[in-house]
């Protein structure tokens, strides 16, 4: 039987669900859905994915110091890939949208899947 210490660098390596969410002012909001409290906002995607780490990394670390319990993940696994076949004209007009928006076309639909599947 091993024995796994669960200390910070336990819970980094962990997968938590992350949820993102683009803003109507074009800023985008992001939490960490087992860990409450646990979100940020940030400019763009990519910034609030990193600054959505830093805060991880803080809520953890807080929770540790203060012997509050740290919820794990769910046990189920989903490998956040699945395609979808869409018309030709459907894709044309989300690539076009991605583009005018200044994120990639992947950014777009997780956005707006993200926004519908609450």
């Amino acid at each position: 039987m091993k024995i796994v210490k669960k200390n910070l660098k336990y819970y980094l390596n962990l997968t938590y669900t992350a949820r993102i969410k683009r803003n109507s002012d074009g800023s985008y909001f992001a939490e960490i859905e087992e860990l409450p409290g646990c979100m940020t906002e940030a400019d763009t995607e990519d910034d609030v994915l990193k600054m959505l780490e830093d805060a991880k990394e803080a809520w953890l670390a807080t929770a540790l110091e203060r012997g509050i319990g740290v919820p794990e993940p769910s046990e189920d696994e989903f490998s956040g890939k699945f395609n979808v076949r869409v018309p030709r004209f459907l894709h044309r007009k989300l690539a076009y949208r991605a583009k005018s928006e200044g994120v990639s076309l992947n950014a777009l639909i997780t956005t707006t899947l993200a926004g519908s599947a609450k």
